[in-house]
């Protein structure tokens, strides 16, 4: 007996152990269950209820009808007195008696039977008020037990990001894009330069062009060969 004890605390424990690692993994599951599992002993209650009711009025009519034989007897036993039928009325009053033993124990039962029904109906209402209560704390559980592993999953992310890393590589991103923005103006600058050589070398073939002709007519009218003379 001792073996056989010990691994039924074994089995206990291991069990115990199981719904613990349960609880602390999934409480929502937990909490979930536990309304479910009130409900399942609220049913089995009300039905319980149901049936001992049912008992209760069966009790209730037969004593009701023994109480009715009773006084269906008695009233025979005044009748057969009132017509000095004495023989008849011991027999009814016989009869009553015999009645009466049925009443008394119609009426055991009976009160045996409505306080055990209700102790039952005590019983559903308690359970029912534990099911109100469980499915009224039900939400704000859940909610509660949400928002803690929320918080949780926030402090890991907190614990496992390196705020002074991730700020160094925002640091080399933004230099590597002002080079690339530095780049992009030196290039604007060089194609506008390219441009403004090429203007100018146009605008000094322009002014070179004037010099040689103001240049030609000088030396003309020098020489007496004034454009208008060799008109």
């Amino acid at each position: 007996m001792g073996i056989f004890n010990r691994l039924g605390d074994l089995v206990k424990a291991n069990a115990n152990d199981a719904i613990d690692r349960m609880e602390e993994k999934n409480p929502e599951k937990m909490v979930k269950q536990i309304v479910i599992d009130l409900q399942k002993e609220v049913n089995k209650a009300t039905q319980n209820l149901g049936k001992a009711k049912a008992n209760e009025r069966l009790a209730k009519v037969k004593y009701d009808n023994a109480l009715k034989i009773s006084q269906d007897w008695e009233n025979k036993a005044k009748t057969a007195l009132s017509q000095g039928n004495q023989e008849l009325a011991k027999e009814a009053i016989s009869r009553k008696v015999k009645a009466d033993e049925d009443v008394a124990s119609y009426k055991s039962m009976y009160d045996s039977i409505s306080a055990q029904t209700n102790e039952i109906e005590e019983q559903v209402n308690t359970l029912k008020a534990k099911l109100d209560e469980a499915k009224s704390r039900q939400s704000m559980l859940i909610a509660r037990s949400q928002m803690a592993d929320t918080k949780k999953n926030i402090a890991k992310s907190q614990g496992n990001f390196d705020g002074s890393s991730a700020l160094e590589k925002f640091n080399r991103m933004e230099e590597k894009i002002i080079q690339k923005e530095a780049e992009a103006d030196a290039f604007s600058e060089i194609a506008s330069g390219a441009d403004t050589d090429l203007n100018d070398a146009f605008v000094q073939l322009e002014s070179d062009s004037k010099v040689e002709a103001e240049m030609a007519r000088l030396m003309a009218e020098m020489n007496g060969n004034s454009p208008e003379n060799n008109k």
